[in-house]
C-alpha cells in the first residue's frame, strides 16, 4: 500500500476513490460476463466451422486423383472480392466476413476435364471456409484479449483498489480520531494548569 497522508483531504480523496471504483466495478464484471459467453459461443462455432471443414476435405479426398490432372485454376476460379466489415462485441471492434465474391469462367465442355465444374464449386466452397474460420479465429483472439485484460482489471479492483482504500480510509479515521482524543486531553490539561494558576494567584 503506497504511504498516505493523514489528513481530511485525503480521507475525503478515498473515500470518492472508493466509491468510483465500487461504481465501475460492476461494468467491469458485467462486461466480462458477456465476453466469457461470446468467447463459449464463438469456440463452438469454431468448433462447427471446424468440422465442417474436415467433411469438406473427406469428400475432397474422392477428387484428390483427379486434382492431380494438371488444371490452371487460376483461369477458372478466382477470388474477386473480400469483403469485411467491422463489428462490435462488448466495446470491442471485430472483423466480420461480409462477404466472398468469385470470378468463374465457364469451362468449355470440350476441352476440360468433365469433373472440373464441380471441383470447381468445391474450391469455391473450401476458399469461403477458410476464410470463415480466419476471421472467426481472429475474432476469438480479439475478445480471449479483451476478456484477459478486462478479468485483469476486475481483479485488480476487487483484490487491490477497493481494500486498499478501504485500508487507507480506516487508517486515516483511526488516525484522526487519535488525534481529536489527544486534542482535547490537550484541552483539558491546559484548562487544568489555567485554573491552577488562577487559584494559585
Amino acid at each position: 500500500m503506497a504511504s498516505i497522508k493523514h489528513t481530511k483531504n485525503e480521507l475525503k480523496t478515498q473515500r470518492e476513490a472508493l466509491r468510483r471504483f465500487q461504481r465501475y466495478l460492476p461494468t467491469l464484471q458485467l462486461k466480462k460476463q458477456q465476453l466469457q459467453l461470446e468467447v463459449r459461443q464463438l469456440e463452438v462455432t469454431l468448433e462447427t466451422e471446424r468440422n465442417a471443414e474436415a467433411q469438406d476435405r473427406a469428400e475432397l479426398a474422392k477428387w484428390v486423383r483427379l486434382f492431380a490432372e494438371p488444371v490452371d485454376w487460376d483461369h477458372w476460379l478466382t477470388v474477386s472480392d473480400i469483403r469485411l466489415e467491422q463489428g462490435n462485441i462488448a466495446g470491442v471492434a471485430i472483423p466480420v466476413l461480409a462477404g466472398v465474391a468469385f470470378s468463374r469462367q465457364m469451362p468449355d465442355l470440350f476441352s476440360t476435364p468433365a469433373w472440373l465444374d464441380d471441383g470447381a464449386e468445391m474450391l469455391q466452397r473450401r476458399i469461403r471456409r477458410r476464410l470463415e474460420l480466419q476471421v472467426l479465429g481472429e475474432q476469438l483472439r480479439r475478445l480471449a484479449d479483451e476478456l484477459r485484460t478486462t478479468n485483469q482489471r476486475v481483479n485488480l479492483f476487487e483484490k487491490v483498489k477497493i481494500p486498499e482504500a478501504r485500508e487507507s480510509i480506516r487508517v486515516i479515521r483511526i488516525f484522526l480520531g487519535d488525534q481529536m482524543t489527544a486534542g482535547v486531553a490537550r484541552s483539558k490539561m491546559a484548562k487544568a494548569k489555567a485554573l491552577e494558576q488562577e487559584t494559585a494567584t
